[in-house]
């Protein structure tokens, strides 16, 4: 596969993510030995874009008060139920998002006990929280993050008595990068097709809903936007019909991620429309991949992870096709605004 090392990966995950279940764990536990009220799951970008699984997951299975919080929207609003006993989540491949550094020092501030998932030790944001949990490299940092985050979600419900599955659970995360390869593996010959295709489409619609959700939004801006120069919008499967619809033309490019859990319906509702109206419908579905491991009930908390991996793939032939490195950039961290 272009620009992939099966090894790397595995190990990444492995040592990044799994091998910290341990100091996850101990983390959570001591939280909620001490108690506390709310979570907030807070980013910039890319990062709180990948906390909207997980406010889904919470809100799917726990009566916990849980709200992912964009950093910078954080820092100028007087959010009441912001506190003491708040818990404060953040995340940053680098530990330097300027937005995610200062929310944490800000979070910190008012008392909150706060966790950092940083790829660098030693960096801002590390330094800023009561935990910092960090593995030493950018490499697939994104897919470490969503390991960590799904020990610390589901940590959380077992130890607020909602997910007494936490245990075989985490035992089956083990087996989750090798099926990621596998689900890549299979599905790279459809991404480089893809990316050959639409090499000079400049536009593409976004669809997701659920655990999906994030991955869409996140894709649409981080990979299409930021890194590529493509106009693109995300659109909330539940929405599409409030609007986006009218805008589907027999050659616009509609590209639908379709996940495993209740909300799977309201994406299948807009492939529905989408194929009787465009030829160029573009269906990610992680109910293709077997993901030997991993049982079918939990299959709906590690779709994201699936789908993470597999528009991967893309990304690594448009950055081919359109000869456009994913680092480059015009104005982010390139000028003051």
């Amino acid at each position: 596969m272009l620009k992939f090392d099966r090894e790397l990966f595995v190990q990444a995950l492995n040592e990044g993510a799994l091998g910290k279940r341990g100091e996850l764990e101990r983390v959570v536990d001591e939280i909620s030995g001490k108690g506390f009220s709310n979570i907030f799951l807070i980013g910039s970008g890319g990062t709180v874009a990948m906390m909207y699984p997980f406010e889904y997951i919470f809100k799917s299975y726990s009566a916990l008060p849980v709200r992912a919080e964009i950093a910078a929207e954080l820092l100028v609003t007087d959010n009441r139920q912001l506190t003491s006993k708040s818990v404060c989540i953040f995340a940053s491949v680098t530990g330097t998002t300027k937005e995610t550094v200062a929310a944490a020092q800000f979070c910190r501030e008012k008392g909150a006990t706060t966790i950092g998932l940083v790829g660098i030790p030693g960096t801002p944001l590390a330094e800023a929280v009561d935990y910092a949990i960090t593995f030493g490299r950018e490499k697939h940092a994104f897919d470490v993050f969503y390991l960590q985050l799904q020990i610390l979600t589901t940590r959380f419900l077992q130890q607020n008595g909602e997910f007494p599955q936490y245990e075989q659970f985490a035992a089956e995360l083990a087996a989750l990068p090798q099926g990621m390869v596998a689900a890549m593996e299979e599905f790279d010959a459809r991404a480089e097709a893809f990316a050959i295709k639409h090499r000079e489409t400049d536009y593409h619609m976004l669809v997701g809903a659920g655990n999906l959700w994030g991955n869409t939004y996140s894709y649409a801006m981080c990979i299409l936007e930021e890194m590529q120069w493509i106009k693109s919008k995300s659109i909330h499967a539940a929405e599409f019909f409030h609007g986006t619809l009218e805008l589907v033309e027999k050659d616009t490019s509609v590209i639908l991620f379709k996940g495993e859990d209740a909300t799977r319906p309201l994406v299948e509702r807009v492939e529905r429309f989408a194929e009787n109206i465009t030829k160029e419908l573009f269906i990610i579905d992680t109910k293709d991949y077997a993901l030997p491991g991993i049982s079918e009930e939990f299959r709906k908390l590690v779709d994201l992870n699936v789908n993470w991996a597999l528009t991967s793939r893309i990304s690594a032939y448009l950055e081919r096709e359109r000869n456009h490195p994913l680092e480059i950039r015009r104005y982010y961290r390139k000028m003051e605004y």
